[in-house]
């Protein structure tokens, strides 16, 4: 909608990630810095929803409807479960620690499919065990699989169908598709789309119901169709 604004209903956040919203509870999103996860209504405005949180980034819901993040602080990608406790649902492969857990989505078969930079790895470059940077695939019986690596994998997202899994390579501002196959590998990768700026990086990605992509970059969110052309710019 050409004529839609663009209201703020949140200041004063150091670093805002992860926005996420369920129907009972609001909107959620992460606060990086500030160690927090928050929680907004229109009602009640924003309130604190956990802390300290380990540095949550990216958040989603799984089929149960519980919150799954990607926990920085912890190295993992973590399940807040309905009694208040949390499970680690991976923090190593091949018996090294995970380097950041950013950005999340769960498919419907309820599998979870993450990306893994490796900036803000707690304590600094030095403490990386892994020698590259990946994109996962969390299968429903809990089973880490590396599905491909990466330069700076970040935001992460299905199309409608779930046939095409987006990711963007973060400081490249590059958004690359595969194709998922068999519910359990990605395979056929291309550049779908480059935001057109000279510095920043690319971060969260969102699909709509007619399979829009939408990127946030630097200074913007960028509108782009299921074809890689740029039909907005908020």
């Amino acid at each position: 909608d050409p004529d839609a604004e663009v209201e703020q209903i949140v200041t004063n956040i150091d670093q805002p990630e992860g926005p996420v919203w369920n129907d009972s509870l609001g909107l959620l999103f992460s606060d990086i810095r500030d160690n927090k996860i928050y929680k907004w209504t229109e009602e009640n405005g924003k309130e604190i929803y956990l802390d300290p949180s380990d540095s949550t980034n990216g958040l989603t819901y799984d089929l149960e409807g519980r919150l799954v993040a990607g926990q920085m602080g912890k190295r993992r990608i973590v399940r807040f479960e309905k009694d208040g406790s949390q499970t680690s649902l991976a923090d190593k492969y091949d018996g090294k620690r995970l380097n950041s857990p950013n950005d999340l989505v769960v498919k419907s078969d309820g599998s979870i499919f993450f990306t893994d930079p490796d900036f803000n790895i707690p304590g600094g470059q030095q403490n990386k065990e892994l020698s590259f940077n990946g994109i996962y695939r969390i299968s429903p019986a809990g089973k880490l699989q590396l599905l491909t690596t990466l330069t700076l994998p970040n935001g992460i997202c299905f199309s409608p169908d779930e046939s095409k899994l987006y990711v963007n390579d973060s400081q490249a501002h590059k958004v690359y598709v595969w194709d998922v196959e068999n519910d359990t590998a990605i395979t056929n990768k291309k550049l779908f789309y480059t935001v057109p700026v000279m510095f920043g990086y690319a971060d969260g990605m969102k699909v709509d119901e007619d399979g829009n992509l939408y990127v946030t970059c630097t200074d913007a969110v960028w509108v782009v169709t299921p074809d890689g052309e740029q039909i907005g710019k908020i």
